[in-house]
């Protein structure tokens, strides 16, 4: 059962987003089928890692394919980057990819600290050489690269994943809950449905970061 008070504030509660990740799942699986699928990572048993009142986890999906911006510029000539929508297929299967790009592992996990989903991601070149964080903000949409410099509210930090124990980065969640209370607001909906809808409406944003734009039907859908 949700709390009334659920996404008012901006803020997921953690009894509340596996019921949130859910929801993106399936959402996505059916919207975006021709995509990896988001799987959830069951780590209530994992030593170390006491469940907080719930299943502890996070969600993870793994070699999503991005092609080089160089690439995307060739193959729409020397226009400029507000001359075309740079389309969500730019993002694809790894399978049927080639090898002038990068493969992008992402997770969302629940952060306690800010109440908050939080994106984890790491990227591999062809040869399988992880990519630093210069290689990664060269290879993202011109437009998402400005939103990170210029931008207080997001931007990309390393930092160790809390339940691989690794260094992964993350956009980081300091201002999400006021971006997501404004994106909330006009909201018209049951709380359980807010909830179910959080984690879409987040993606939503965060996801152009990278050039992973949601189809509107998924960003609108009730069922």
């Amino acid at each position: 059962m949700v709390s009334n008070n659920a996404t008012c504030d901006g803020s997921l509660l953690s009894t509340d987003f596996q019921i949130a990740a859910k929801a993106f799942a399936e959402k996505w699986k059916k919207f975006n089928s021709d995509f990896p699928e988001w799987l959830w990572i069951d780590c209530s048993n994992r030593l170390g890692f006491a469940a907080h009142g719930v299943s502890d986890g996070y969600l993870s999906v793994q070699n999503v394919f991005f092609k080089v911006q160089s690439s995307l510029k060739e193959e729409h000539g020397e226009c400029s980057s507000n001359d075309y929508e740079e389309p969500f297929d730019n993002a694809t299967l790894v399978q049927s990819a080639g090898d002038d790009g990068h493969r992008y592992d992402f997770h969302i996990v629940y952060s306690f600290s800010y109440n908050v989903p939080v994106l984890y991601f790491r990227a591999h070149s062809c040869d399988g050489q992880l990519l630093n964080q210069d290689e990664i903000e060269k290879n993202l949409p011109t437009e998402s690269a400005k939103v990170l410099t210029e931008s207080k509210w997001t931007f990309i930090t390393q930092q160790e994943h809390p339940y691989l124990n690794r260094p992964w980065y993350t956009l980081h969640p300091c201002g999400t809950s006021e971006w997501m209370k404004l994106l909330l607001a006009n909201e018209n909906s049951t709380a359980e449905n807010r909830v179910e809808q959080y984690l879409i409406s987040w993606f939503s944003v965060v996801g152009q970061v990278f050039g992973l734009k949601l189809p509107l039907d998924m960003v609108k859908s009730d069922g």
